[in-house]
């Protein structure tokens, strides 16, 4: 019982120093900010007559970037005001029954299929049944009323999300662009470890998994540098500028996949080594594999000078291997084997190189919650 209790203080702990959980609590508020503010703003000021179009739009229009709340509140804008529209015209020809409501779900969910509207394919229709079943449809003087609650709360929650704190989401890749190099080091210190023990071809399936493991955590990185770099525009804030010209996040990416290529190349000829019984002789297994184990210590690191040096004596062990006596039947495994690693090391070299730049801000800001 203490441990479980130990582990679920360390738990806390971690999400309370967490930036990424703090941006995402931030959001929640500011959702609820401008639902609220709009509300008020609707009600206590323009004193206007059940306003509850106005959080209804400003719930919909706070998103994760200010990017994303100008270029889809434009759109939800037109959504709203065509949901409107169409309640007023099926409300003022069929009125409230189920053939009307039946008609006017279909027509607002086929305006929601166009191209436009890809984003909000049933605001239309969801805004046009409110006004329809609340009795709203057919008072014209009203309906303007509901247009201009509508209003209210997109221009509100396009305010707050501009004005409090806009998300900047570059903690999140830079943290996702951290746990690859660290992935890469671990697999690379399993394989020696279990190659010294006799590995196995389960042990070389699993590396592989672990492969492909890395190869989506890559995919994950890339959309979250996506929405980062997205988060970055019309962003107000000093260190948006920065992530907008990043063009080191996306070396890093394309480094860690040619890695991970290198890496499940190595675990199948690994493999294939296994599977035909071959002995590899004491004069290059055992300097390769304590370069193995190395480089897979130095990326996890992540230690540039390290990873340079491991790099360094890969291309001594190829020139040493040159003169020596040994089996020409496992020369094509040997030079595979070094060329593979040696790739690997290449491309982790630039990524521990620039890492520290890629997560700079992150690490300070982990630095600054820990007081």
């Amino acid at each position: 019982m203490p441990r479980i209790l130990a582990r679920l203080g360390e738990d806390a702990r971690r999400r309370v120093r967490d930036p990424v959980a703090w941006t995402d609590l931030i959001q929640l508020v500011k959702t609820v900010l401008a639902a609220v503010a709009a509300w008020v703003l609707a009600a206590e000021v323009f004193h206007l007559p059940q306003p509850f179009l106005a959080p209804w739009a400003a719930l919909l229009v706070v998103h994760a970037t200010v990017y994303r709340t100008f270029s889809r509140g434009l759109r939800q804008v037109a959504a709203a005001v065509l949901g409107v529209l169409v309640a007023w015209l099926v409300g003022n020809s069929l009125g409230l029954d189920p053939v009307a409501i039946g008609v006017l779900l279909l027509i607002g969910l086929l305006v929601g299929r166009l191209s436009w509207f890809t984003e909000e394919p049933t605001t239309v229709a969801a805004t046009a049944l409110i006004v329809l079943t609340t009795g709203f449809s057919t008072r014209d003087q009203l309906l303007v009323t509901r247009l201009f609650d509508t209003s209210i709360g997109i221009v509100v929650g396009l305010l707050v999300n501009l004005v409090v704190w806009p998300p900047l989401r570059d903690y999140s890749a830079a943290r996702a662009i951290d746990r690859i190099d660290d992935g890469v080091g671990a697999l690379l210190e399993t394989m020696a470890r279990q190659i010294r023990d006799r590995g196995t071809q389960e042990q070389v399936d699993e590396w592989i998994r672990g492969t492909r493991d890395l190869d989506s955590e890559i995919d994950d990185a890339w959309s979250l540098l996506r929405q980062a770099r997205e988060s970055s525009r019309l962003n107000p804030r000093r260190a948006a500028r920065g992530l907008r010209r990043a063009e080191v996040y996306e070396q890093v990416l394309d480094d860690n996949e040619q890695a991970v290529a290198e890496l499940r190349s190595m675990a199948r000829t690994v493999g294939h080594s296994i599977e035909a019984v071959n002995d590899w002789e004491p004069a290059f297994r055992d300097r390769w594999l304590e370069l193995l184990e190395e480089a897979g210590s130095a990326i996890g690191a992540p230690d540039a000078t390290r990873v340079t040096q491991v790099r360094a004596d890969l291309n001594e062990l190829a020139h040493d291997l040159s003169d020596e006596q040994l089996s020409g039947r496992h020369w094509p495994e040997y030079g595979a084997l070094i060329l593979n690693l040696r790739n690997v090391v290449a491309s982790m070299d630039r990524v521990a190189d620039a890492n520290p730049f890629v997560i700079s801000r992150y690490a300070s800001r982990q630095r600054l919650l820990r007081g």
